[in-house]
């Protein structure tokens, strides 16, 4: 099979960099169907101008290539073991020329691999069948809406919501409240598969499997069938909309299956997916390993623009920010102002913070804007590229954030889907800000990057390192300020409050 890994590798290229025509269907209506102007029309905007961007650069769509998963079909007799080697090097080498971020941490050191690669990454699910090719589908799902997955047990309490029993009203709360839990940190508008059944463990893998359907298919059970289009309906009226920003499109694709369970458990299983959807498939000539036929995309169609404007429209009302910045400048600011960086910042998230509880920063932070990025970058000689950086969900930080900006005097810390009560506070305290920047919108801010000035902490893995960037109209939202106001504690007060009413409906 000459072709196999050439074959693999575009595929994995593809899958990053190229979302499948179905997904950006479902996010043309949201585009169209989202009130003009809006903060959520304003973020759709973007991600629209990030698809585009990506598809026609192939770059990352998102810098969070997630954990590449594979369900892979083979004829009886093909060697799954040789299948196995050729996907694990066209890993490596999809990560080498920036399509895959390295995203392989060892669980117990902490440290990344640097080429996506262990014992049991990526993962790989092989089933044979009776067809004559080889059929290999993957699936990119970031670690972003990765934690926004979650499992019930029926019977349960559910928040805004009441008593879920076990039956298919119980199931539909179920699927409710997954989809307002997630709130801006899933990278909202997204798409849920569910299995109602089975075990912890299969049900998750079920559900996650359900993603691997098209959005715009009808399910083959009239049951499940009546219920997806119920929830679909049902979803979009919480208010969550794109990026938790508030908005009328909050969910777009929800696939349902149902499996047998254990008398003594009733689980419902959601794996939750973003607005970055990437899944494709390929069909393989089994002697060759030469692609025959893509799966949900047709190449020989024309990739159609996403976005309705070029780039982001600016108003004239945008505040510039040129760090450092003064505690003045940032007390000016408030819930709502759309802003354009000028200047430096520094990316940090989990382990920089970590770090940095312990340890004085290797750089001075008094005045600068921390941004919550894990980037994909490219070394070109002696000089780093960014070729996807995109915010990473800020909450993982909610530990550390209030003592850090305490500490440093850091003055502007940028993420996606807001943080919570104790950085509100330290914010208010110190004179400081969160601004929102668009979930996956990998692309759009790397063109926004002019310059690599250096890298620090660099032991900690690509992503995870303290990287020193130049930027121009680097654009974001103030969703939290320094006079205790959260655009997202209001969303989700307001979404909680749908949510009940849903209920009672």
């Amino acid at each position: 099979m000459d072709d196999l890994c050439e074959s693999l590798i575009e595929l994995i290229t593809q899958t990053s960099t190229n979302l499948p025509p179905d997904v950006r269907a479902a996010m043309g209506l949201a585009l169209d169907e989202e009130t003009p102007e809006s903060q959520a029309a304003q973020a759709l905007n973007i991600i629209a101008t990030n698809i585009d961007m990506a598809s026609e650069d192939e770059g990352p769509i998102c810098q969070d290539t997630g954990m590449p998963t594979f369900a892979i079909h083979t004829p009886v007799g093909v060697n799954q073991l040789f299948v196995k080697r050729a996907v694990r090097h066209a890993i490596v080498e999809a990560t080498r020329r920036g399509k895959l971020r390295p995203n392989s941490v060892d669980s117990l050191t902490g440290k990344n691999s640097g080429d996506n690669l262990s014992d049991e990454t990526p993962v790989i699910h092989f089933e044979q069948w009776e067809q004559d090719e080889i059929e290999v589908k993957l699936i990119l799902k970031g670690g972003g809406c990765e934690n926004k997955n979650i499992q019930y047990s029926l019977p349960a309490e559910l928040e805004h919501l009441g008593r879920a029993g076990r039956d298919l009203a119980g199931v539909k709360k179920c699927i409710l409240h997954a989809v307002w839990q997630a709130q801006g940190q899933g990278c909202a508008p997204g798409a849920l598969g569910v299995c109602i059944g089975s075990d912890r463990a299969h049900g998750y893998a079920l559900a996650k499997y359900q993603l691997f359907r098209c959005l715009d298919d009808v399910n083959p059970n009239p049951v499940l069938a009546k219920l997806e289009a119920e929830i679909m309906e049902e979803a979009n009226k919480i208010g969550v909309g794109a990026m938790g920003f508030g908005g009328g499109v909050s969910l777009i694709g929800c696939k349902i299956v149902a499996a047998n369970r254990l008398p003594a458990s009733f689980f419902v299983s959601v794996a939750y997916d973003c607005w970055a959807f990437r899944r494709l498939g390929v069909r393989l000539d089994a002697g060759t390993g030469a692609i025959t036929k893509w799966l949900y995309r047709d190449p020989a169609e024309p990739v159609k623009r996403m976005a309705r404007t070029e780039g982001f429209p600016l108003t004239g009302r945008e505040v510039v920010l040129t760090p450092p910045l003064t505690e003045d400048a940032v007390r000016q600011l408030h819930v709502g102002d759309v802003v354009l960086i000028r200047g430096e910042m520094f990316t940090g998230r989990d382990a920089v913070h970590a770090h940095m509880m312990k340890n004085a920063p290797p750089v001075d932070l008094r005045g600068s804007v921390l941004y919550h990025c894990g980037p994909v970058m490219l070394k070109q000689g002696e000089q780093w590229t960014v070729k996807a950086a995109g915010p990473t969900t800020s909450m993982r930080e909610e530990p550390y954030q209030a003592e850090i900006l305490r500490r440093y005097g850091i003055r502007a810390v940028i993420g996606k889907g807001g943080m919570g009560k104790k950085t509100l506070a330290g914010l208010q305290e110190c004179g400081a800000v969160y601004l929102n920047a668009i979930g996956g919108a990998a692309q759009f801010y790397a063109k926004s990057v002019e310059d690599v000035y250096g890298v620090h902490l660099m032991e900690f893995g690509i992503p995870e390192a303290m990287w020193h960037l130049k930027v121009k109209d680097f654009v974001a939202i103030v969703t939290m300020d320094s006079h205790g106001n959260s655009l997202h504690a209001g969303v989700e007060e307001a979404t909680a409050a749908n949510l009940e009413q849903l209920q009672t409906a």
